[in-house]
């Protein structure tokens, strides 16, 4: 009961999360057109990175704050790919894209749990299920269905973007990095892994952005600008920032990281309905694609609970006798990892 709890939990924290996510891209369009995405993200971070080490002290006190015990550096390292790669390629590569920018931006975020699995299985040696394999590739192929209305000759259409594009990707897969990154801080929990990364991950997004702005890369923003798109700051500080990632970092402790990055598949989903919300009806195909990466957020959740069941169940039968003493046979069983 405790575990079906825990799925419950933490199926719900990461469909929070990613509802939160999805409808950050159609912002940022209108974001990107007064400030870039370098200064935006640091004006984001600093909030969020704030309210994260206020809920930490509230959480856990002083000792919440402390580092020892775990490498601050490779900490960093994660922070830097979640806060500085992640967000500053994401939106750098929809803002070169342009109008169709958050969709594309969106639909690479469904190439997440392929790439989780991956790094999963390079960085900590777990072999991906075969089953969630095939859940993955369905929730995927919803997912193109949904942002090509069916025709898939059109994400071919505009060979411009398959630059910005390979940023999306790289993007994404910085995301899934800083998401796998929690399994190397055993001691820390989610509320410290999400604040310490931050901090550490703004301090080097606040770097990178100071050299592009002193170098000219980018205008310096105006305080007009600054003070055009403070709606879309509160609601990415506050809403996809601090209460999206807090609750993706607790939902993946819940669900593990294999299980909890298959609900990206959401980001593009939940973009596509606020297009319709906005007077974009649907087409068949789309609530089809919908259907299919619903489908098999439900299945491959279900599959690996009773993977897990049967993992629990199978150690605990009864040792055979050997044939010729009759006793019990006390070699170790032999695991799948």
């Amino acid at each position: 009961m405790a575990d079906q709890k825990n799925y419950a939990r933490g199926a719900m924290l990461c469909l929070l999360a990613t509802v939160s996510w999805g409808a950050m891209f159609p912002l940022m369009d209108v974001t990107l057109r007064h400030i870039d995405p370098f200064t935006f993200t640091c004006m984001r971070y600093a909030i969020a990175g704030a309210m994260f080490l206020v809920f930490l002290r509230l959480r856990e006190g002083t000792t919440g704050l402390h580092l020892t015990g775990e490498s601050v550096g490779l900490a960093w390292l994660f922070g830097t790919a979640g806060f500085a790669g992640f967000q500053f390629l994401v939106f750098f590569g929809q803002e070169l894209i342009g109008e169709r920018g958050a969709l594309n931006a969106s639909i690479m975020m469904a190439t997440m749990p392929m790439m989780g699995f991956l790094v999963n299985w390079v960085l900590r040696k777990v072999v991906p299920p075969k089953g969630s394999l095939a859940f993955i590739a369905l929730s995927f192929v919803g997912t193109i269905l949904v942002v090509s209305e069916g025709d898939l000759g059109s994400l071919f259409a505009h060979p411009e973007d398959f630059g910005p594009d390979a940023l999306l990707l790289f993007a994404a897969l910085c995301w899934v990095i800083y998401t796998s990154g929690a399994a190397f801080f055993p001691t820390w929990s989610p509320i410290k892994y999400t604040a310490i990364t931050t901090v550490l991950g703004l301090a080097s997004a606040t770097a990178i952005t100071a050299v592009i702005l002193a170098t000219g890369g980018v205008s310096v923003p105006t305080a007009h600008a600054m003070g055009t798109i403070l709606p879309e700051l509160a609601y990415m500080s506050v809403v996809a920032g601090f209460v999206g990632v807090l609750s993706w970092n607790f939902g993946n402790k819940y669900l593990g990281p294999l299980n909890g990055v298959l609900f990206m598949d959401v980001v593009p989903i939940t973009a596509f309905v606020i297009s319709a919300l906005s007077g974009v009806i649907p087409a068949g195909m789309q609530i089809v694609g919908a259907s299919l990466t619903a489908l098999a957020l439900i299945f491959n959740n279900l599959y690996l609970r009773l993977a897990g069941r049967n993992a629990v169940v199978q150690p605990a039968a009864r040792p055979a006798a050997t044939p010729d003493t009759g006793e019990e046979n006390s070699a170790p069983m032999a695991t799948g990892r």
